[in-house]
């Protein structure tokens, strides 16, 4: 009877300790969260502008970027459409909509006004960013980057990356160059919100793609594709 009695006391003390440790997980994962104000639609240049004067940009300046820009610019880079209901509702086209791609925010020391230095996954559901790590690794990029000091300029940087498997599983083979082809789309957006803001950007493709896991801390089903520095023009 009394070893009854402490098997059960053991499980509720097992149990009161599993509870307390996923409550203070979700508590912690919840504080990591950041919402981002809600993107606007209309205003700035239109489309045919922004296409004008879209270019490759590489001289930046220390000018702090604004957290209403940085919300621009993540929506547009792979956003939930601000009308969408139901179906593919994303801001860029996907391969059966698998969506493969993530988008890693390199924020640099007082890059952002009102947030810290560090590395943000971009959570597209909720809009939101979470924070992954606290580190400024702007130089280390550059230097994944084959050494491309600029990219240690820009206040912010953003990492495009495929998980393959999401459209492979779908597509086979073929699958590889839809993924390649979606860069290309969430790229092309990203000059254009650019130049809407009055910023400058460049697409990257010269890296070590070993060392940028590395620096960013990148699991072993993401591959970076693409960097895109982003910054006030110089």
């Amino acid at each position: 009877m009394l070893n009854k009695i402490s098997k059960f006391k053991f499980f509720l003390i097992s149990l009161y300790i599993l509870l307390s440790i996923l409550y203070f997980s979700e508590e912690v994962s919840a504080q990591m969260k950041i919402e981002l104000p809600k993107p606007r639609i209309g205003g700035g240049l239109s489309l045919s502008e922004a296409l004008n004067k879209r270019e490759s940009w590489r001289n930046f300046t220390p000018q702090v970027l604004k957290l209403e820009e940085i919300s621009q610019i993540l929506w547009s880079a792979g956003g939930k459409r601000l009308d969408a209901i139901s179906g593919a509702t994303r801001v860029y086209p996907s391969a059966g909509a698998t969506y493969p791609l993530e988008i890693y925010l390199v924020v640099g020391k007082n890059g952002i006004e009102g947030l810290g230095e560090g590395i943000y996954l971009y959570l597209w559901q909720g809009h939101a960013l979470e924070k992954i790590s606290a580190r400024d690794v702007r130089k280390n990029l550059a230097n994944a980057c084959l050494g491309q000091s600029f990219i240690r300029e820009a206040p912010i940087s953003l990492a495009i990356l495929a998980e393959y498997e999401k459209t492979t599983l779908h597509y086979g083979q073929r699958g590889i160059q839809y993924v390649h082809m979606e860069v290309g789309s969430i790229s092309q957006n990203l000059h254009l919100v650019c130049e809407e803001l009055g910023l400058g950007t460049v697409i990257v493709g010269a890296f070590s793609d070993s060392a940028v896991k590395r620096v960013l801390g990148l699991p072993d089903n993401l591959t970076p594709l693409a960097i895109m520095p982003i910054g006030y023009k110089r």
